[in-house]
């Protein structure tokens, strides 16, 4: 059984002690986990730096006190993220949301430069093959894979597999373009985005959200390359009369998720990757689309665990019980107390990659959450 460690939001004193840093502080310190690392040796504080709109991330005061704790174990963090957009401009909108060498306390950097391929093909399973893994996470001794819970169109839910899947893995490989990368996860199985000329607007929100430019609007007319498209599902999700459609393969993305988190996993030695959730301002979607809503659950706390395995089914516990707050996608869709929001939010069997993450010996579902 394993142990997974939490502290909640609430701040009922008025004590820095008692306040989410210092319990955050405590808990890094108390768990024994940052003894791991060794003097000197280089350690990856992977989080998601968001985009040019979606500002909830896991905010940079709680990002120095991860990399405080590491420091103070004698090893030398740094923060990172793989290229979602160009690297210039990533590194632009991770500082627009506050994450930079001043706030954090450590360098920024790209795991994967600043075009997004440097990167290296690490096995990964039947469903994937192989899949390009970030250089710098693959030549990394250690981690800390720091994770801001939220819903996903594709994933249901999206925590620490998802961030490892689609954060350690680069978008495209020099040679073989992005079905060595993370669209090889979104693409599986999937068949070719569907347009329906009697309902659609021409709005186009789809052609604004597509990150490989793969849909436009010319003359009234849709056009769409199929073969720049890796199926990412964000312009079906945003297109307001239902127009598109992109069919998908749940099963297979679900488990194409732990398998790729399970080749990431595969460059470290065991015990080296540590796993932080963060509970907090939950949105109903990736933290990469190019806006953010309110948050439709009530903040939770915060995970800290050495099984990936048990800190999501742990996290997926906790939300299941969380309150849906008013005036959110929750409340759009009728959320009562006690209803599982992230299931009806977004309809997906998202325990798959939990369980498939367990069969392939990534971690436990049996756990033990000590509150801190």
């Amino acid at each position: 059984m394993s142990t997974v460690y939490y502290t909640t939001m609430r701040g009922t004193r008025w004590d820095y002690r008692e306040s989410v840093n210092g319990r955050l502080e405590r808990m890094l310190a108390g768990s024994g986990l940052m003894g791991r690392y060794a003097k000197d040796e280089w350690v990856a504080v992977k989080t998601h730096f968001g985009s040019d709109g979606a500002h909830r991330v896991v905010r940079p005061n709680f990002l120095k006190r991860v990399v405080d704790a590491v420091r103070m174990s004698g090893a030398k963090p740094f923060v990172t993220d793989t290229v979602r957009i160009m690297g210039l401009d990533y590194l632009e909108v991770a500082n627009g949301n506050g994450i930079n060498h001043l706030s954090v306390g450590a360098p920024v950097v790209l795991a994967d430069g600043l075009y997004g391929k440097d990167n290296i093909l690490v096995k990964a399973g039947e469903i994937l093959g192989e899949i390009a893994v970030a250089s710098l996470i693959h030549d990394v001794p250690a981690m800390v894979v720091v994770s801001h819970i939220k819903g996903h169109i594709q994933a249901g839910y999206a925590g620490a597999i998802k961030n490892l899947a689609m954060g350690g893995v680069s978008s495209a490989h020099r040679e073989h373009g992005w079905k060595k990368g993370r669209g090889k996860m979104h693409c599986y199985g999937e068949v070719p985005l569907q347009w329906d000329a009697e309902v659609c607007t021409f709005c186009a929100q789809c052609e604004n959200v597509c990150p490989k430019e793969a849909v436009a609007f010319k003359d009234e007319k849709f056009a769409y390359n199929e073969k720049e498209c890796w199926a990412c599902g964000r312009c079906a999700r945003v297109c307001p009369s239902g127009a598109l459609v992109l069919p998908a393969d749940d099963t297979t993305f679900q488990k194409s998720l732990a398998e790729a988190s399970a080749a990431v996993l595969s460059t470290f030695k065991p015990g080296k990757v540590l796993y932080l959730n963060f509970m907090t301002e939950i949105q109903p979607e990736c933290d990469c689309m190019p806006s953010c809503d309110t948050p439709m659950l009530q903040d939770q706390g915060i995970m800290l665990s050495d099984d990936v395995v048990a800190i999501e089914k742990a996290t997926i516990d906790m939300l299941r019980k969380a309150s849906p707050l008013p005036q959110s996608v929750a409340s759009d869709r009728e959320c009562a107390p006690g209803d599982d929001v992230l299931s009806i939010v977004n309809p997906r069997n998202f325990m798959l990659q939990v369980e498939h993450a367990e069969a392939l010996g990534l971690g436990s579902q049996e756990y033990e959450l000590v509150e801190v």
